[in-house]
């Protein structure tokens, strides 16, 4: 069906209608009868092509608001002209498509049956490629695991929120980091999730009904836009959508989930206890939400796949940007404040390449050409490559926490060394949940105007009191860090549960301190997340923190530095330290936590060193 009109059409919608058949709002039913609302891109050819096949929440639709807009179209001709199929389809429940939704919680069935219907095309070949980043790439990790013979391969990029538990990682699709709440999802799900009340499109529009509409009601409704950074202190946590006059009903269900909710396990959330069923190129960033969940999925398949062909077809590229701005770097691409040099990549070379190779059965030099890993190591300002994460010859290089019991701010006289404490001078500071420390960029995303992602300059923020700093001597030689960094502590409090919380710093001559990553352990959970465990007063306890990563060259002359506090806000919600569900109340009390340090309590830090 032609849909491009005249002088409406740009140079873009002009050059896909030369190449392309355009089939917009099919409407493709799933097994239960919901139907799906389907744009397809596909050459004008007599031969069978291939599919790259992008299923999304997010509002795909040419017209936005009576307005053409060409990112779909920009994709979709890049596929056509290499000879494939570009196919973008919206999840039940968004936009044109039928159905309830549900973020995570959709059917996996959804995406085996769009695959059944694609591979029967007259026009397909058989073999499909699911692409897409966060949202559009969160559902291929469950859906590969049903191993449709159509299915051939995945390009999954920014995909942490699919991810539920990978071995000790238990985000449950980055709803919690540690047993705390990152508050990304009480943003994002204000800005995407379509109320209960929303307009329908009556049953038996046609296909041309539904075009038309299109151009000028695009079903897109936006809330207005509210401080989010005002929004998220509100208590209790169970409100803050109520409180923003959100819909509420999927955030309703979720923030009373805790870490080991039988209902994570249902829907199309991915679990270690699925098994990958296809090829895949992933793709992460440093500053992204999801690095360490990402990582870790990638070596799980690798190390534990029972098919001896998907463990060998796994690669893996580590960008330092934010979440999905992998092609956004530049020749000085810039992280929040700092410069890591040029971070570009040949990325649209390399997929089509890996595509080539699976989807058309090409014998070309991709892995001839591709690294198992490709990495970029900030600082030194490079991409490197290695045949596993992290590389072979990352060593794990103890550092311990030392002080004089005064390790509070940047002047307090916390460091980092080699050595074990002799004596044990805690280092005591005061977390009031009613004041807690700002969050100053980091590995975050989707939080409006609440925080910003990347690496900023931590020195101001170190002045407070509730931050313990602890650092190396000034580097003698350059340092690379590159790899997961574990984290040790032995700590005690006068509150009952509490978090606590540790954040990687590169500190320049100058003094400037950019971070690095971070994450954060809510107490309770210290022995598992299948039970809380409560703390008693004067008793020490231990506490594994979940691991960070990251590849960072510290130049000569620079310092290593970690701090330690018990928040992070807004990037995590606060502890209310009464022991209580925390999300359902408001009133907090004052805790004064301690990090102990000595050959009995050796609180540390494990760097990964080459």
């Amino acid at each position: 069906m032609q849909i491009f009109y005249g002088q409406e059409a740009s140079d873009i919608f002009k050059k896909l209608d030369e190449i392309a058949i355009v089939e917009q709002k099919v409407m493709m039913p799933m097994r239960d009868g919901v139907r799906l609302a389907t744009d397809i891109y596909r050459p004008k050819m007599n031969e069978k092509v291939p599919v790259i096949f992008s299923r999304t929440p997010y509002n795909f639709n040419t017209w936005v608001d009576g307005e053409r807009r060409t990112r779909t179209a920009e994709q979709a001709y890049e596929a056509v002209k290499r000879g494939y199929a570009y196919v973008v389809q919206n999840e039940r429940g968004r936009f044109f498509s039928e159905g309830e939704w549900d973020i995570l919680g959709l059917p996996l069935t959804d995406g085996y049956d769009a695959f059944s219907w694609m591979a029967d095309q007259s026009w397909s070949n058989g073999k499909i490629g699911t692409y897409g980043c966060s949202s559009t790439a969160e559902w291929q990790m469950a859906v590969s695991a049903l191993d449709h013979p159509s299915h051939a391969a995945m390009v999954p990029q920014g995909f942490g929120a699919g991810i539920g538990t990978v071995g000790n990682i238990q985000e449950q699709g980055n709803w919690y980091r540690g047993g705390v709440e990152q508050l990304l999802f009480f943003s994002w799900l204000y800005g995407v999730e379509h109320d209960k009340f929303k307009p329908r499109i009556p049953e038996g529009a046609t296909q041309e009904d539904l075009i038309r509409i299109s151009r000028f009601y695009d079903l897109a409704p936006k809330n207005p836009v509210i401080d989010m950074e005002e929004a998220l202190k509100h208590l209790p946590l169970q409100d803050i959508v109520k409180n923003m006059n959100g819909k509420r009903e999927i955030f309703d269900r979720m923030v009373v989930r805790k870490p080991n909710d039988p209902a994570w396990y249902e829907g199309g959330l991915y679990h270690d206890t699925m098994e990958i069923g296809a090829p895949s190129f992933w793709f992460a960033s440093w500053y992204d939400v999801s690095i360490t969940p990402n990582l870790a999925l990638f070596n799980h398949v690798r190390n534990n796949s029972k098919d001896a062909e998907i463990r060998e077809n796994q690669y893996l590229v580590i960008a330092p940007t934010l979440h999905c701005a992998f092609t956004r770097a530049t020749e000085n691409t810039i992280v929040g404040q700092r410069s890591v040099g040029d971070a570009r990549l040949n990325y649209e070379e390399q997929i089509y390449g890996w595509w080539d190779l699976w989807l058309k059965g090409e014998k070309n030099d991709f892995k001839a050409k591709t690294p198992r890993v490709q990495y970029y190591t900030m600082g030194a300002n490079e991409w490197k490559s290695a045949d596993e994460w992290p590389p072979a010859d990352s060593k794990m290089v103890t550092y311990y926490l030392n002080s004089n019991g005064d390790a509070n701010t940047v002047n307090g006289n916390g460091t980092l060394t080699r050595k074990r404490a002799s004596n044990d001078n805690p280092d005591a500071f005061i977390y009031d949940p009613m004041d807690p420390v700002s969050s100053l960029g980091g590995n975050v995303c989707c939080t409006g105007n609440a925080v910003e992602g990347g690496a900023f300059d931590q020195q101001k923020l170190e002045e407070r009191s509730d931050i313990l700093v602890y650092t190396t001597d000034v580097l003698k030689e350059g340092t690379e860090v590159t790899g997961f960094i574990e984290s040790t502590l032995y700590v005690s409090s006068d509150a009952k549960d509490t978090d606590f919380t540790i954040k990687l710093i590169d500190v320049y001559p100058d003094g400037t301190a950019y971070n690095l990553d971070e994450t954060i352990q809510r107490v309770r959970y210290r022995e598992g997340y299948d039970k809380e465990v409560f703390m008693e007063e004067g008793k020490v306890y231990k506490v594994d923190l979940t691991p960070m990563s990251t590849s960072n060259y510290f130049k000569k002359g620079h310092r290593i530095r970690i701090e330690i506090s018990s928040s992070n806000f807004p990037r995590f919600a606060r502890n209310l330290n009464t022991g209580g569900n925390n999300y359902d109340e408001s009133e907090g009390v004052i805790a004064k936590n301690k990090v102990h340090h000595s050959k009995k309590y050796p609180s540390q830090i494990r760097l990964p060193i080459r």
